[in-house]
């Protein structure tokens, strides 16, 4: 008997598939038009090789013996082909036939063969045995006696076994390449959704930090815009002024979209081109840069070795500097922000930013996400944030761990 691969990495049992359309392992290359004239080519042979062996003796017979050899033979060759939707049934009456047919031997084989492929063994071992019993069945029907009893008997359980064996490494080997297939497959489908990742990953990195850098920038450009629309007490000079900042602040905010747009990857080497990012060293400018635009503030600096706070510890505390400001000045525009910092590396760096309720109207529209961008910002640092109305105020608190 043929050895049969040991590795099968994907077992599909046959009871669940033996309905479905042609698609499994064990009917891959049974589809197509060539495998299958091969198939009923070498049912015909098989067919016409017995039927020699008892040719003389069918010379002899009555003439309804060669008769019913043919049409057992026309309906053998008309049955197997549905041996895919009834394998079993299809194989044992087709052994049933060739106990009377010499030409129902090949379309009984290529049926035994297709459920050996499907490697049920317990259907596996009885349509054997059946073919065993009709094989010596139709040898006694014929009057083959150029033999003995055993020495018929152990050929046609030689040729019978091997049959069988050889439709069972048919069938490992077809799921072993419908198992590889799928793995291929399944492999092209993993990498398409880590290419997908990375580019949703990729784009919301880059829509966070243009939303960091571009929106105080543009709410500044808007409050400052609107002060001009309804302030008629300005001198000329005044105007200017005004209108150089927001000239000023325009620019900043094409030159920081430049360099967001900048980060994706560089054209030659495909390397990020990551601008140097801001740290708490920072923050006072920040402050400096939101008074030079007329913001009210107040800075309360009183962290202890501030050179020793963690890179991105700095630039999350940055960040959240930068959108508390810019939210309190679109929600409450006219108000002092209040801005405290405490901490060291044993406590961790604390910020609380607040400022009163009820300052005019909201000076520039929000999409209502800058909280929950903090939020999700000092999660992503280790730390924790609260925010909400205490008495007449509105208090942010964040706390950052000093080195994450």
């Amino acid at each position: 008997m043929p050895a049969m691969p040991t590795l099968v990495p994907v077992r599909l049992h046959p009871r669940d598939l033996s309905l479905r359309a042609p698609t499994q392992p064990w009917e891959a290359d049974g589809i197509s038009t060539l495998g299958s004239v091969a198939r009923y080519a070498g049912a015909a042979v098989i067919s016409a090789l017995v039927w020699l062996t008892v040719a003389e003796y069918q010379e002899s017979a009555p003439g309804w013996v060669p008769l019913l050899d043919l049409i057992l033979t026309v309906v053998a060759f008309a049955v197997v082909h549905q041996r895919r939707r009834h394998p079993l049934g299809i194989a044992i009456g087709l052994c049933v036939i060739s106990s009377f047919s010499a030409g129902a031997a090949g379309p009984a084989t290529l049926a035994s063969v297709s459920v050996a492929t499907r490697r049920h063994v317990p259907q596996v071992v009885l349509v054997g045995i059946i073919n065993v019993v009709t094989a010596q069945a139709f040898a006694a029907w014929m009057h083959v006696e150029e033999t003995t009893y055993l020495i018929d008997l152990g050929l046609n359980v030689a040729f019978i076994s091997g049959m069988m064996g050889w439709g069972m490494y048919v069938g490992s080997r077809r799921e072993l390449l419908h198992s590889l297939t799928l793995r291929a497959e399944q492999a092209e489908a993993e990498q398409e959704l880590r290419a997908a990742k990375a580019q949703g990953d990729e784009r919301a990195r880059i829509a966070r930090e243009m939303h960091d850098v571009l929106a105080h920038r543009i709410s500044q450009v808007s409050m400052l815009a609107g002060a001009l629309s309804f302030r008629a007490d300005l001198t000329a000079d005044q105007m200017r002024e005004h209108a150089g900042i927001i000239q000023t602040q325009a620019n900043a905010a094409l030159d920081d979209l430049r360099a967001v747009l900048g980060v994706l990857r560089d054209r030659t080497s495909g390397e990020l081109l990551d601008r140097p990012q801001p740290t708490w060293d920072d923050v006072p400018d920040l402050v400096e840069e939101f008074r030079a635009t007329d913001a009210h503030l107040t800075f309360d600096d009183r962290v202890v070795d501030a050179a020793s706070m963690s890179a991105t510890t700095g630039r999350a505390a940055y960040r959240m500097v930068q959108e508390a400001v810019t939210n309190a000045r679109k929600h409450a525009p006219g108000a002092v922000v209040h801005i405290e910092a405490c901490g060291s590396p044993e406590d961790g760096l604390r910020l609380v930013v607040h400022n009163p309720l009820g300052f005019g109207p909201v000076a520039a529209p929000g999409a209502g996400l800058g909280l929950v961008g903090l939020a999700e910002r000092a999660a992503l640092a280790g730390g924790t944030l609260e925010h909400g109305r205490k008495q007449d105020e509105f208090v942010l608190e964040v706390w950052l761990p000093w080195t994450p």
